[in-house]
């Protein structure tokens, strides 16, 4: 009974921000006339959508930045905490924000003596801070069918850049190969 009810609170974590989006969607298209100050649908429009990115700015300010700080303090007595969190938020603004990071996918030769290649991203080609030779780069090797890789430190001379968008190749890597290329 106890499974049953946490699979029901994990769909209901996963369908009410939808419902609600939808809902809010289709609430202020019947009713977009009636939410602003002015007559004009188009001009109630760009109002609220300003109102709703100053609403933003000053929340960001003034709740974000003080739970952010307390935040950072609660990680600093945490190293073992500190260094997960920093690796995930590097890797959501890699993925998803404007950090740089998958944005040459390379073949990489593993071995010298056979014709395989994996299809991995060099994640950073400046070692220097590692003490590390300058001919080698780190490059990530994601799994198929998940989302899960390895980072290996690989000679410059075992990689060949693909001339093929990043998400692409992510998207074929994580798909097991079954997913198709966009021209």
């Amino acid at each position: 009974m106890k499974k049953i009810l946490n699979y029901f609170l994990q769909g209901l974590i996963f369908i009410v921000p939808i419902g609600v989006s939808v809902a809010l969607v289709i609430y202020l298209y019947k009713n977009i006339g009636q939410l602003g100050p002015f007559d004009n649908d188009l001009l109630n429009i760009i109002f609220l959508f300003f109102a709703t990115t100053l609403i933003g700015v000053l929340s960001s300010r003034i709740i974000a930045s003080p739970f952010n700080a307390l935040f950072s303090k609660i990680l600093d007595k945490a190293p073992l905490l500190k260094t997960i969190y920093s690796s995930v938020k590097d890797l959501m603004n890699t993925l998803f924000g404007n950090k740089k990071g998958f944005d040459q996918a390379v073949l990489v030769k593993i071995y010298d003596n056979s014709t395989i290649e994996r299809f991995g991203f060099i994640t950073n080609d400046d070692l220097t801070k590692l003490n590390i030779n300058s001919g080698k780069v780190l490059v990530y090797i994601p799994h198929s069918l998940t989302f899960s890789g390895n980072v290996f430190l690989v000679d410059k001379k075992n990689l060949t850049p693909i001339d093929t968008p990043s998400r692409d190749v992510m998207k074929m890597i994580v798909s097991g190969g079954v997913s198709e290329v966009e021209n």
